[in-house]
């Protein structure tokens, strides 16, 4: 967390600074025998702390989420209290210290003209420090965003690659199962097949495009659970619970039917113990998947990818993480979706 903070940054201002005031104090003098030079301590002190107090409050501003200030209330809010603390942190420091040689003016407020020449100076620090940290911030961000989409793309590139390996001839296929539903004997046969090109072709396309509709997920996951339930018939109960205003809203290709084939491949199945799937909105807006947890003695072998294919292409894709809770006997997933 300290490194989000960029302290080299902070002490290489604070010496530019430094130097500044010592040159402009060179400058204003011919003979350095009149120059005070026991107040130059002073002077870098007064910069250390002011832009120290700036730098730390501009940091947590840009560094936090603050969903309740829009970014000029908090770039106004920043600088305000900034400008604010450090003219506190210098009086309170001034009127605790010595006075000594060092620091023979003392508080320095004793006028109205001090003040300002105190206020505009902490007004500086909080400028510049905000305009260097913003700077860094910014560019470290536009740095991750282009490694997170070089990632991104490159996953894309893989999955594609994977699918054009696994998708033998996929007009060949296409062309079988339309054989196949003529010659199909009774209408359960046909709808099987039909359900099953639906299955296909999505999966098919679904390498396109990072996101998707909700509406065209169900659609989809309405055939994939067509299939399953004629291998489990009445003891894989699934109940979706989407309002209409919702199927707008975007998710990550397949990442419904990774959870169900991941509850279907974890848990029991049977007519004494049927598993039940529940798939709901809430308001966040987020898709909830939940099951009763029956898990298998013996646990089927598989990738391990399921879980973390989906967990990874959130952490790309969107801001928000998707949950996993494991408890009262429930297993649940909240995956985020994004407006349109």
């Amino acid at each position: 967390m300290l490194r989000a903070y960029q302290f080299k940054w902070y002490f290489i201002v604070t010496g530019i600074l430094a130097m500044v005031g010592l040159l402009s104090t060179l400058l204003r003098h011919n003979n350095t025998v009149e120059i005070k030079w026991w107040e130059y301590p002073e002077y870098v002190l007064q910069i250390a702390l002011s832009l120290l107090i700036c730098w730390l409050i501009h940091g947590f501003f840009l560094l936090h989420k603050l969903p309740w200030l829009n970014n000029y209330a908090k770039h106004f809010l920043s600088n305000l209290l900034a400008t604010i603390s450090a003219i506190i942190l210098t009086g309170v420091l001034y009127a605790c210290l010595p006075r000594t040689t060092l620091f023979e003016n003392g508080v320095g407020f004793k006028t109205f003209s001090d003040f300002l020449v105190h206020f505009l100076g902490a007004f500086l620090a909080s400028i510049i420090s905000y305009v260097v940290f913003y700077s860094i911030h910014t560019n470290n961000a536009l740095q991750n965003s282009k490694l997170e989409n070089e990632i991104l793309a490159r996953a894309h590139l893989r999955a594609q690659l994977l699918s054009l390996q696994q998708q033998i001839s996929p007009h060949f296929l296409f062309n079988s199962l339309s054989t196949l539903k003529t010659i199909a004997p009774d209408q359960a046969t046909k709808n099987y097949i039909v359900q099953l090109a639906t299955v296909y072709r999505y999966v098919l396309n679904f390498n396109e495009h990072y996101l998707t509709p909700l509406k065209d997920e169900l659609v989809f996951i309405k055939s994939y659970l067509y299939i399953m339930d004629q291998r489990f018939e009445e003891t894989l109960q699934v109940t979706i619970d989407v309002p209409d205003g919702d199927l707008t809203l975007l998710i990550p290709p397949l990442s419904l039917q990774l959870l169900l084939e991941n509850a279907i491949k974890h848990n029991i199945i049977s007519p004494d113990q049927p598993l039940h799937i529940s798939i709901r909105t809430d308001h966040s807006p987020a898709l909830i998947v939940t099951n009763n947890l029956q898990l298998k003695k013996t646990p089927e072998e598989g990738t391990g990818t399921g879980l973390k294919n989906i967990f990874d292409r959130y952490k790309l894709l969107i801001d928000r993480p998707m949950k996993i809770s494991d408890s009262a006997g429930y297993f649940e997933v909240t995956l985020p979706l994004l407006k349109p």
